[in-house]
């Protein structure tokens, strides 16, 4: 059967275009999924903005618009004078510049402080990127030699030995203060009415450990002293302390197999000891001594910070792999340390380290002031890193080290190559946050006559020749953005490092 087909339906009319889709990438995608997307995010925008208002606009007022840029005395940074009212008086940084970056270093010697900030820079820059050749050698460099060179720069002097001369009279002062000690205690013990505050044996035992650690370090004693027996001693330390160290590594990293590496970084690290002992003349009595009460300033917050986050590290490790321990000993002894040190608040440390430490120091051993600032905050925050770091430690499942362990590898190498990478890049912000809190916290050595850039700050204050309504908020507003440039960075790298560390990114 044929029939008529139906004719199939045609539009006459094009179809209504669509409506665009909507923004969501860009500055426009942002603020409208972000900021404007509900009513309490619109309210929150809007009170944000008002908070701004009020805030950033004197304080742009304040340090720009109003402020004063020129002038060579405190008449410039007055209404009156200006002709308008007053707001930041950047004359007054410029004339105490020197003072806020130096302290009270000698104008003559600032060359070296300089030398020491660009030679840190050249070290650390290269340090921090990714994919720049040369690391370990660069790490051993930084932490390692440039310390020392640092501070022959800024403190001056010269060197008698090296190595195997640091080393003994290290021990030599250990075993003479544990002996001095014992002496006290048991003076104290033999004395009436006193008896009840020594334990029972303490002076005993500190007197044997005392002996035993003079006996143990006996042949090194007498090295040294053959050392310094030579005209040519510190050369002579030198290349005994290479010799040992570079074996050392050596061996310790494969020996003919694999330790080539180790022994060619080494003997260029020692090298460059060596070319820096001869450019400053350390053999010869070398640069100006210049006390460490005259420094101050960044100086001094720098080489605090920057001491107690590189030395806190090793101990924070250190007492975190202790706590873990299996051997008692190790554990309570990490444990008790953590506590105690956690359990006092730094300023109490900086008073024990200034006044009380040169007590338990043989007559003939004195530290510098700074030097055993440097000790108590190291310490301090390493008890603190501690802590962050043992976090990490936990959250490594246990069949990453018992792998580790079916591959025969032995309980160092499994803790630093497989364990102790994957906690440390777990605690990333913890560390990163407990070094911008010691950073600040370095203005605490003020209340020991140590002069950090507050401290500077302070005592520019005192100048009779800048004294105006708006002298204080712009030395403390030029403080705070110094401390706000140092910790946002920190912050930021360590952010760019968990992006960069993190085993789920996209790549």
């Amino acid at each position: 059967m044929t029939g008529t087909a139906t004719p199939a339906f045609v539009r006459q009319d094009l179809v209504a275009p669509r409506p665009a889709p909507v923004v969501t990438t860009g500055i426009v995608g942002f603020v409208r999924t972000r900021l404007l997307n509900s009513p309490a995010n619109i309210a929150l925008t809007l009170a944000s903005l008002a908070v701004l208002w009020i805030t950033l606009v004197p304080a742009i007022r304040f340090l720009l618009v109003d402020a004063v840029w020129q002038g060579s005395s405190r008449d410039a940074c007055l209404a009156d004078n200006a002709g308008h009212p007053v707001g930041a008086c950047w004359p007054f940084i410029a004339a105490k510049f020197d003072q806020l970056i130096y302290g009270f270093y000698p104008a003559g010697e600032r060359w070296r402080v300089n030398l020491a900030f660009l030679i840190a820079a050249l070290l650390l820059v290269p340090l921090l990127m990714p994919k720049v050749p040369g690391k370990a050698l660069n790490a051993i460099l930084f932490f390692a030699a440039f310390p020392f060179l640092a501070f022959f720069l800024l403190y001056g002097g010269g060197i008698r030995g090296v190595g195997v001369t640091w080393t003994a009279d290290g021990a030599a002062a250990v075993a003479d203060s544990l002996a001095a000690v014992a002496a006290q205690l048991n003076q104290a013990g033999a004395s009436d009415g006193l008896a009840h505050l020594v334990p029972a044996g303490a002076g005993g035992l500190l007197s044997l450990l005392a002996y035993g650690l003079a006996v143990a370090i006996r042949p090194l004693v007498a090295l040294r002293d053959l050392i310094r027996s030579s005209p040519h001693a510190v050369w002579l330390d030198l290349g005994v302390t290479a010799l040992v160290v570079s074996v050392a590594l050596f061996v310790g990293n494969g020996a003919l197999r694999t330790g080539w590496r180790a022994l060619a970084v080494s003997l260029a690290s020692f090298a460059g000891v060596a070319v820096a002992i001869a450019v400053m003349g350390l053999d010869r009595g070398g640069l100006p001594v210049v006390d460490t009460r005259q420094w101050g300033g960044l100086l001094v917050t720098l080489v605090v910070s920057v001491t107690g986050i590189v030395a806190s590290m090793p101990v924070g490790i250190a007492l975190a792999l202790g706590r873990r321990a299996s051997l008692p000993l190790i554990r309570i002894g990490s444990v008790i340390f953590i506590e105690f040190w956690r359990g006092v608040p730094l300023i109490t440390v900086l008073f024990f380290a200034t006044y009380m430490l040169p007590l338990f120091l043989p007559g003939n051993v004195t530290v510098d002031g700074l030097v055993r600032v440097l000790i108590g905050v190291a310490l301090f925050s390493g008890a603190y890193n501690a802590e962050v770091i043992r976090g990490g430690l936990q959250a490594i499942p246990r069949g990453q080290a018992e792998a580790a362990s079916a591959l025969g590898l032995s309980y160092w190498k499994t803790t630093s190559l497989v364990v102790l990478p994957q906690a440390l890049r777990h605690v990333i912000p913890g560390l990163v946050n407990s070094f911008i809190a010691l950073f600040k916290d370095t203005t605490l050595v003020l209340i020991v006559a140590i002069f950090d850039l507050l401290g500077s700050l302070r005592a520019a204050f005192s100048d009779p020749a800048w004294a105006t309504p708006t002298t204080l908020f712009t030395g403390f507003a030029f403080t705070g953005l110094i401390y706000f440039v140092f910790c946002f960075g920190m912050s930021r790298y360590s952010l760019f490092t968990e992006h960069r560390l993190n085993p789920n990114r996209r790549t």
